[in-house]
């Protein structure tokens, strides 16, 4: 399984990319990251970043495609660090723990992430015709499919599926922020969903 890069905009500093358009691409996410901190995501649109950092909407399109670009660039750093870490980390998230005690890791870890970085998600998910083909849900339910191989559950990509949906972004954004659910209430319930499931293997 291969590390699938959240959005194929160049990266800062990538050899390809000039230093002046690099420059700009900085200058945009600080505008765009100001405009989130200071109004929340869904105040941050291509018109509003454009005006932020005083350039045309035009420069903000050919940078980012759209919307939904621009806010998986702004993830791209965050999710990166998370892939690595279940991909090639330490255990129990990385490789080297049983698949059980790597799945658990894995649900907990994304709780908390998504708790960090929600509204951005949310964001971007909804930005998207589909947000479940978004390369970095791909990759998430892909990993938990192979754990769920490995452990020897019946029919893993489904249930993959069904593990996909319990770490929704909204829902656990919704489940915090206004229903008052705890976010340990939340990883102890997933710890108890893969125990349950482990069990049937």
């Amino acid at each position: 399984m291969s590390f699938i890069p959240l959005q194929p905009d160049l990266p800062l500093g990538s050899p390809h990319e000039r230093s002046d358009a690099a420059r700009n691409r900085e200058r945009l996410l600080s505008a765009a990251r100001e405009l989130v901190d200071e109004f929340g995501a869904e105040a941050l649109t291509m018109d509003a970043l454009a005006c932020k950092a005083k350039v045309g909407k035009g420069t903000v399109f050919r940078r980012f495609g759209n919307r939904a670009g621009l806010m998986m660039t702004l993830l791209s750093d965050a999710e990166s660090d998370f892939q690595r870490a279940f991909m090639f980390g330490p255990p129990p998230l990385g490789p080297g723990a049983s698949p059980a005690d790597r799945l658990t890791a894995f649900g907990e870890g994304r709780i908390y992430f998504v708790l960090e970085n929600g509204e951005l998600l949310k964001a971007a998910g909804a930005a998207t015709r589909n947000r479940f083909d978004v390369p970095a849900t791909k990759l998430s339910h892909r990993h938990m499919e192979v754990l769920l191989r490995e452990a020897g559950i019946a029919d893993p990509w489904v249930m993959a599926m069904s593990l996909t949906y319990a770490l929704d972004p909204e829902r656990i954004v919704d489940d915090v922020r206004v229903r008052g659910i705890s976010p340990k209430r939340l990883t102890d319930s997933w710890r108890d969903v893969v125990a349950r499931l482990m069990r049937t293997a």
